[in-house]
């Protein structure tokens, strides 16, 4: 290890790496993040219909992915975007999860929404724009449910830990980070997917570290290419968005796949998952972290 990291994150000592705790399982539902699998998490930027997100969900579930993600609540930065369906997006989110069995990923943006979202997730997302509500982290902290984290826009790697090192403190240590890309001076792209990032949170963690290629990119050609990387460099996992019909996406059309190009992304990511689980170290000991509802 870099000795400057050593005290860089060592103080984050409910999250750090030790040479007892080398890594976290993390649950949700019955799929294990952290492991051996690269799990997948798919499905659209915002739960639209009942039609859209049940399509999804079974184009999603046959290509193999394990998570259906969806936002029923959505921090949009204008106010005459679509905020979401709120509750009977749960609703619908909940019916997916019965007909496929896809564990359900959605965005939690308010304390005050955390007891309501956990009745129906199986895991809580805090978004980039919520990585430091302290309110919201604290609030997690005793949700019963796996929380997983996104990397703020314009934030370093210790403070996405200080975040998670929050949610640990009170009483939550069943956390996932997520890599979604930062804001630098770039403008090809929607943001910078800093690659680096998940083998240095790798060294000094012991969490599971995804990559969410569709928001780094902002363009949909460019997410297979991330996505293939994030294998390579060790990532445990991928949050990818994909519609029906991403021209007529009410959110993030342009980033998202539609169904076959999903299929084809899976398709090729075989020979590079292939060369992420040659270099995967022997586990050492781990914590089994277990959330999500039955």
């Amino acid at each position: 290890m870099n000795p400057k990291w050593n005290g860089q994150f060592s103080c984050f000592d409910l999250v750090a790496k030790t040479d007892e705790h080398v890594r976290s399982i993390v649950c949700a539902g019955d799929v294990e993040i952290g492991g051996h699998d690269f799990v997948v998490m798919a499905g659209p930027c915002a739960v639209e219909s009942e039609r859209q997100l049940l399509q999804t969900a079974e184009a999603v579930a046959a290509a193999g992915a394990r998570i259906l993600r969806g936002g029923a609540y959505k921090p949009r930065s204008s106010p005459y975007a679509f905020q979401g369906l709120g509750v009977e997006g749960l609703k619908i989110l909940r019916k997916a999860r019965e007909e496929t069995g896809l564990a359900i990923v959605t965005e939690v943006m308010s304390e005050q929404d955390v007891d309501l979202i956990a009745e129906y997730a199986d895991m809580m997302q805090v978004g980039t724009r919520s990585m430091e509500n302290y309110a919201l982290l604290e609030k997690l902290g005793g949700c019963g449910r796996p929380v997983l984290l996104k990397r703020g826009m314009t934030a370093t790697l210790e403070e996405l830990l200080r975040s998670a090192q929050v949610i640990a403190m009170n009483g939550n240590p069943h956390i996932v980070l997520c890599e979604r890309g930062i804001r630098t001076f770039e403008t090809a792209t929607r943001n910078t997917l800093d690659i680096a990032a998940v083998p240095v949170l790798k060294t000094v963690s012991h969490l599971p570290v995804i990559v969410d290629p569709s928001h780094a990119a902002g363009v949909r050609s460019l997410v297979p290419v991330l996505a293939r990387a994030a294998a390579v460099v060790g990532a445990d996992g991928l949050l990818v968005e994909v519609h029906p019909s991403p021209d007529q996406a009410m959110s993030d059309g342009a980033q998202s796949l539609t169904f076959g190009g999903f299929s084809e992304m899976m398709d090729d990511l075989q020979p590079y998952l292939a060369i992420r689980a040659a270099g995967q170290p022997r586990f050492g000991p781990r914590l089994v972290a277990v959330g999500g509802p039955g």
